[in-house]
């Protein structure tokens, strides 16, 4: 019997295995896939998650595959620039944006090193319960054969469209319609920044990956996923050339490499976040729009936060452990929410209005501003943080 079984071994649960294993326990993590593997991303670790690596004792792992730290970001909006760098967290002031094929695979060397067991090419089918009807375990196929694990913990890290989150019966808590579509490129000679270009109905971004490329990211109003996805790549450049002209020009000057990926289900939602025996973490409990980049680095939080809470009581009374999840669970919304509803906000791809404009001209004229305008942007800070006299002094002054 293990202590915990992590369902999913990418960004969200490689790291909770890890740190559970860390904790003492038995581990056993599943995914269907085999690593390294690729999986849609955008990439993007924004400094909390950074830190976070730093405090597992991964992140030299990553700098070590040649994935560039991005201390330099520029954002262009109507006829503003911000162009500077996060204060950030914990020392880490640069973001980074690692192929997932790489990402993944050092989460999952962490977790095994740490001691959990890790199997590869598992489909789960089923939840098993006790008499009273806790989750006590998982039944699936390894390989083509049958199997069932017991555990006292089950934890589903297995994504948006998540076969935990289903057979545990977890309800939705919040949820808002989709509102954008997105697709992506790999670029090679195509110095960038981290870029993000924005206009009324469109976003553009860019940031430099691992092997000297750049990724290449556009997004497009809901509405329009049908016309889009007829021909995604014609969409895709001419994306670029209307709302990033001085990219489209480096584009020119490079080679696209790789195919074109892309996405019309962007689902927003928060589901209930534990149960009797269960849990959700990553994109499983909680998935926005990917406009924002927070994915990664809000899955690494629910990690910390689940592991925080149930580490000393997955060997004890189960009421304990009920305790601990919903403690969990209330904690995760609390941390989550306001990510979520900016996040959703920005993917509405609405008109830039004159009061938003009015505060971005002053954030660019001053780099302390704008050094907190990209840690409100990265989620180490709240939005308020930006409210401060030397703000309303610009925009007294404007």
């Amino acid at each position: 019997m293990f202590d915990a079984i992590v369902v999913g071994a990418r960004c969200a649960g490689s790291p909770t295995a890890m740190l559970l294993a860390r904790a003492g326990h038995r581990v056993l993590l599943l995914d269907r896939a085999s690593f390294p593997s690729d999986t849609l991303s955008t990439h993007v670790i924004h400094q909390p998650g950074v830190a976070a690596l730093a405090r597992w004792g991964v992140l030299d792992a990553v700098r070590a595959t040649g994935c560039p730290p991005l201390d330099l970001v520029r954002y262009e909006v109507a006829d503003v620039r911000v162009e500077g760098c996060a204060h950030g967290v914990a020392g880490q002031r640069a973001s980074y944006a690692p192929r997932r094929h790489v990402l993944d695979t050092i989460l999952v060397e962490a977790a095994t090193a740490a001691g959990a067991e890790l199997r590869e090419g598992c489909r789960i089918t089923g939840l098993l319960h006790d008499d009273s009807g806790r989750v006590v375990g998982v039944e699936g196929s390894h390989r083509g054969r049958r199997f069932t694990e017991r555990a006292r913990l089950v934890v589903g890290a297995d994504g948006m469209r998540s076969t935990v989150a289903r057979l545990a019966e977890a309800r939705c808590t919040v949820r808002d319609p989709k509102l954008t579509c997105a697709y992506y490129s790999y670029w090679t000679g195509v110095p960038a920044a981290v870029e993000l270009y924005e206009e009324a109905g469109s976003w553009v971004a860019a940031a430099p990956t691992n092997d000297g490329a750049t990724l290449v990211l556009t997004y497009f109003p809901q509405s329009r996923f049908g016309e889009v996805r007829a021909d995604p790549l014609r969409a895709h450049l001419e994306r670029v050339r209307t709302t990033a002209p001085a990219l489209h020009d480096r584009l020119r000057g490079g080679e696209r490499i790789e195919r074109l990926r892309g996405t019309g289900d962007q689902q927003n939602f928060f589901r209930q976040a534990a149960g009797r025996g269960w849990a959700l973490v990553g994109d499983a409990g909680h998935h926005k729009d990917s406009i924002t980049a927070r994915g990664i680095s809000d899955a690494f939080r629910q990690a910390e936060l689940l592991v925080q809470r149930v580490a000393d009581r997955l060997t004890g009374d189960p009421a304990l452990l009920d305790q601990a999840l919903a403690q969990y669970a209330q904690e995760r919304d609390a941390a989550l929410l306001p990510g979520y509803r900016s996040t959703i906000e920005v993917a509405r791809l609405a008109p830039p209005n004159e009061r938003r404009l009015a505060l971005l001209r002053a954030v660019q004229a001053d780099p302390e501003l704008t050094a907190t305008y990209f840690d409100v942007f990265a989620g180490t800070r709240p939005a308020s943080a930006l409210h401060t006299p030397r703000l309303l002094e610009l925009l007294g002054a404007a």
